[in-house]
């Protein structure tokens, strides 16, 4: 095979990753273990595990524990929808596609827009691919992008425009951890593709970006908005409510764990005219021959097997089994469910924000309206803030000094319908005693 394609050694394939980062030898791995064996190992390395049920997390930044009704984890078990593959042959595969073709319809409702995709990856690619598909229907060679959009988002966007001729200019936050309107106002003009927005952002600001829209439009832009936390909308406007031309999200929160990164869940969703430049599948209601209701993909945007030219993107599949996870929990939530939940969880927020803001030496950098999570700067640092709390039994929140400088000593607090009065009583008390 070498010879065929004209290269002496295997090493030679590999030239293109810089020699620092190639390995210089075998690994040092242990030798094998048999079944037995390896089961005892991991038993071992187990226990060094935290216990849940003695644990209190604050974690967020991205990342939401929610409760998860059990029907949803014993039904996507089934083995009639246990794949993580779009199905192409509608014959055999109805149940799949009513269960996307559901998936699509609530997630263009909690977004507020028109149509939806079967799901991407999850809210970092999605958010990739609405730059590229805002960069297919304007064809112009600026992005603004807010800083508070999720850092590891904005590190995927740059990833995905690293070798296009695209120039990114990023849209400073205020004094609230809004995005600076004065700024957008300077640097927005008729060379902007798209405005890409968070609301809520990654410091948990509630933003209303209709006015970001209504700029963005008046300089044939469009608006882009992201969120990790979708939730938010079961209280406050949805992004096609607030003018949005494509609206992005995480959808992890719906029915599938926090678990050690993934996998996750994209919401895409859009305006119907933008349809045939969505990314990824799409899946149609229709009827046969004899009348009856009926589900296929109605569009495959990716189209490699057909007319590749004419593909959006390289995205190949949707996470179907997450999404089935989120239909079922929506589903299980209900309308009214789900505006109750989002209701408890601003409520409980941000009554921990109002009582750790009267322990002395706290504060909270920005005084707009939070969901789920806020920011806290402390008077010490960080780490050493987090490993007391630790010895507490509890996870205290994301720090945020390597992320943005400029919040140095400050933590990003989440708090769910997961985390008792208890364990915020516990958080309260032992920042009282830093």
């Amino acid at each position: 095979m070498l010879q065929a394609i004209g290269v002496n050694t295997i090493e030679s394939l590999f030239e293109s990753i810089p020699k620092r980062d190639r390995l210089a030898g075998p690994l040092k791995l242990p030798p094998p273990l048999n079944e037995i064996e390896l089961r005892q190992l991991l038993r071992e390395i187990s226990r060094k595990n935290a216990h849940g049920e003695e644990w209190a997390s604050f974690l967020g930044g991205g990342a939401y524990s929610h409760y998860i009704p059990s029907a949803a984890s014993h039904l996507i078990q089934r083995g009639e929808f246990l794949t993580a593959y779009t199905p192409y042959q509608p014959e055999v595969s109805q149940g799949t596609l009513q269960a996307i073709f559901e998936f699509q319809t609530m997630a263009a409702e909690i977004l507020g827009m028109e149509i939806a995709n079967a799901s991407n990856y999850d809210g970092s690619t999605a958010t990739a691919e609405a730059v590229l598909m805002a960069l297919r229907l304007n064809e112009r060679p600026k992005v603004l992008i807010g800083r508070s959009v999720h850092p590891e988002y904005r590190a995927v966007i740059e990833t995905y425009l690293n070798n296009q001729r695209v120039q990114i200019e990023t849209i400073p936050f205020g004094p609230e951890g809004t995005l600076d309107r004065n700024f957008l106002k300077r640097n927005i003009d008729d060379k902007t593709a798209c405005v890409v927005a968070a609301t809520p952002n990654f410091f948990g600001v509630v933003d209303d970006v209709t006015d970001v829209a209504e700029n963005a439009h008046q300089h044939g832009a469009l608006l882009i908005t992201t969120t990790s936390e979708p939730l938010a909308f079961g209280l406050f406007r949805s992004p096609g409510e607030m003018g949005a031309d494509i609206a992005v999200a995480e959808g992890q929160s719906f029915g599938n764990p926090v678990s050690l990164g993934g996998p996750s869940l994209g919401l895409f969703a859009t305006l119907k005219k933008h349809a045939r430049s969505v990314p990824g599948r799409l899946v149609g209601e229709t009827t046969d021959q004899e009348g009856k209701r009926g589900f296929v993909l109605t569009l495959s945007t990716r189209e490699q097997h057909i007319r590749r030219e004419r593909a959006t993107s390289n995205i190949c599949t949707n996470v179907s089994l997450c999404a089935l996870a989120a239909t079922i929990t929506l589903s299980l939530w209900g309308k009214q469910g789900f505006q109750k939940l989002a209701q408890t969880n601003y409520q409980n927020a941000l009554e921990l924000r109002e009582r750790i803001k009267k322990i002395a030496n706290l504060s909270s950098p920005f005084e707009s309206t939070h969901f789920n999570e806020f920011v806290i700067r402390l008077p010490k640092v960080t780490s050493g803030v987090l490993k007391k709390l630790q010895k507490e039994k509890i996870l205290g929140g994301v720090p945020l000094d390597a992320l943005y400088p400029e919040l140095e000593n400050s933590l990003l607090i989440c708090t769910t319908e997961m985390n008792s009065d208890d364990d915020r009583d516990r958080l309260v008390r032992a920042l009282e005693n830093l």
